[in-house]
């Protein structure tokens, strides 16, 4: 279940109260009548089931609350109560498929800021995928696919797309057209480095190796990345997160990046082409499966987007 916290406007309280009382998927409301401060108003809180909070949070926001008062949702790990089975039980759907829409735009604009963090987290992904290469090591290789942040990023563009929300697509690809060069920036200055403290020479590229999937791009480059983005963006739409570390593991956008900075150093370049060519491929594979997905549930849509500006927190 989803815990509500609604701040309304006395003149507002009513007529929220009614919305959720007349819902089946709301259970445990509390009105705490002139507690909220900043902005003034009364507190609502109730404890929804996921299924149904698309919908409340429509009827909120058609009483204006977005923008009179203030509409938050946070997670319930635990629900001890007849009354939140009965609200699961009566809200049509299942929790496991519904989507939060607003949570989604929200989440996505929270992961598609460039910052400090994510350079960090790219650029030390990067940097294992470059010892992944050198080391001919598969499970480094798996390791930087897990610290690289790069999904966030692309699954704010195809929320972006489908909801018309061009601000997040410009910020999320600002975000990959910053980060990812930056990165490979980073990952050349430590592969030369490297090399000339005489950790390892370019004969560590010659011959066949356990990592060469990285840099062969083919049809199985693009199967791969549509079916993870697919799953990534299922996951990001459901209850099933823990989904999204699969998907990490399964695309090798970061690999590539990492390859193409230390073959360039080494100046193996129709390997630096082809995992250019990997990274490309992975990074729109993604983005179009994730923003199909998008498309199909859009059905479920029950709130219009109020275009208010991206959460820079």
């Amino acid at each position: 279940m989803l815990h509500l916290r609604a701040i309304s406007p006395p003149e507002h309280t009513d007529d929220v109260v009614a919305g959720l009382r007349a819902h089946p998927g709301v259970a445990h409301i509390v009105l705490l009548p002139g507690a909220a401060v900043v902005p003034a108003g009364d507190v609502v809180e109730a404890d929804i089931a996921r299924e149904a909070a698309d919908d409340v949070v429509a009827v909120l926001c058609g009483l204006g609350l977005d923008h009179t008062g203030g509409i938050t949702l946070e997670q319930v790990d635990t629900a001890l109560s007849d009354a939140a089975d009965r609200a699961e039980e009566n809200a049509p759907g299942d929790g496991a498929d519904a989507v939060v829409w607003e949570e989604l735009l929200g989440r996505s604009g929270e992961e598609s800021r460039l910052n400090a963090t994510f350079l960090a987290f790219l650029a030390i992904a990067c940097l294992l995928a470059a010892v992944g290469v050198i080391t001919d090591s598969p499970v480094t290789i798996v390791g930087a696919m897990v610290v690289g942040p790069e999904f966030g990023p692309l699954a704010a563009i195809a929320v972006g797309l489908v909801r018309r929300r061009w601000d997040l697509v410009r910020r999320a690809s600002v975000v990959l057209a910053v980060g990812f060069p930056l990165a490979m920036l980073v990952t050349a200055g430590g592969t030369a480095l490297g090399n000339w403290a005489g950790l390892f020479d370019a004969s560590a590229l010659i011959g066949h190796h356990q990592v060469d999937f990285v840099y062969d791009v083919g049809p199985w480059s693009l199967i791969v990345a549509l079916l993870a983005g697919a799953a990534g963006m299922l996951s990001m739409t459901s209850a099933k997160s823990a989904a999204l570390v699969g998907v990490f593991i399964s695309v090798t956008t970061v690999p590539a990046a990492g390859y193409a900075s230390t073959a360039a150093i080494l100046g193996d370049w129709g390997r630096v082409a082809g995992s250019i060519g990997q990274l490309v491929v992975n990074l729109a594979g993604i983005v179009v499966a994730a923003t199909v997905v998008l498309l199909m549930r859009r059905a479920t849509w029950t709130t219009v987007d109020s275009g208010r500006p991206l959460s820079n927190g």
